[in-house]
């Protein structure tokens, strides 16, 4: 393999460096580095506070860095005009936790406020990409037209989902996504995530604290602790890494749970 296909296939979409995010005189991050590749799922874990949705809510503009660089596509969103803004991050979905929907909208609503923000679609057509989008996260068509509270904990995932999925984007993040979910529920819903990303070429940044998930579907994981990313690479490297909070994690009594589950299966 050539160094320039190899690099091409390693295209970043995501560049952070040496970041530091603080509030007052908390850092909770110093000199973090991460990089998230085109076409990966990227599983991110970490202790409680360890800055986890801090470091989404960078990579997304919703907070300026308090030093280094963050670029999404390329850019730094912070010193781009709005309308170029904008598209950039168009160009991104986000599943917030507990799905986040408009609890006064119905589940085809909550989809089409993106669309009607950013496209000139008639009602009539964002209908109809509504719908599709609503099939692509595996939701029955009736529920197209029920409310957040008349949905299962699982099927408000999904319209979430199917909203984050409503632009068409490039990469999504996913806060979560399977907290709150019966074991059946999260493997269907981490299978889901696979198949799309296998089917229209998604890259996914995926928050989780769920050992199943990164086991079933992450092609790296990296790991934030001591206020920085201590290891970003395949689950077996990050598993043999010599740090106390990852042995913890992945050899402590969850971990040889779920490891000892896999076995049976």
């Amino acid at each position: 393999m050539t160094i320039a296909v190899a690099a091409k296939q390693r295209e970043t979409l995501v560049e952070v460096r040496g970041l530091r995010s603080q509030f007052g005189d908390q850092v909770v991050h110093e000199n973090l580095d991460l990089d998230v590749y085109r076409g990966e799922i990227l599983g991110v874990v970490g202790g409680s506070g360890s800055g986890k949705s801090v470091l989404l809510r960078t990579i997304l503009g919703l907070r300026r860095p308090d030093a280094g660089s963050v670029r999404l596509f390329g850019e730094n969103l912070h010193g781009l005009p709005e309308s170029q803004r904008v598209a950039v991050e168009s160009r991104c979905g986000v599943l917030f936790q507990n799905g986040a929907l408009f609890s006064s909208l119905t589940v085809s609503e909550n989809v089409r406020v993106p669309l009607m923000e950013h496209t000139q679609l008639s009602l009539h057509d964002a209908l109809r990409v509504a719908a599709l989008k609503i099939a692509l996260a595996d939701l029955p068509p009736e529920a197209r037209h029920k409310f957040p509270a008349e949905l299962s904990g699982g099927m408000v995932k999904r319209a979430g989902l199917a909203r984050a999925l409503a632009l068409d984007p490039d990469i999504v993040f996913l806060d979560e996504p399977t907290s709150g979910l019966d074991p059946i529920a999260a493997a269907s819903f981490d299978q889901l995530i696979r198949t799309l990303r296998d089917a229209l070429g998604l890259t996914v940044f995926m928050i989780t604290h769920d050992l199943d998930s990164l086991h079933a579907i992450c092609d790296r994981v990296a790991v934030l602790a001591h206020k920085r990313v201590i290891v970003a690479d395949s689950l077996d490297k990050v598993e043999r890494f010599d740090d106390p909070w990852i042995r913890e994690y992945f050899q402590g009594p969850r971990g040889r749970a779920a490891e000892s589950i896999r076995a049976l299966g």
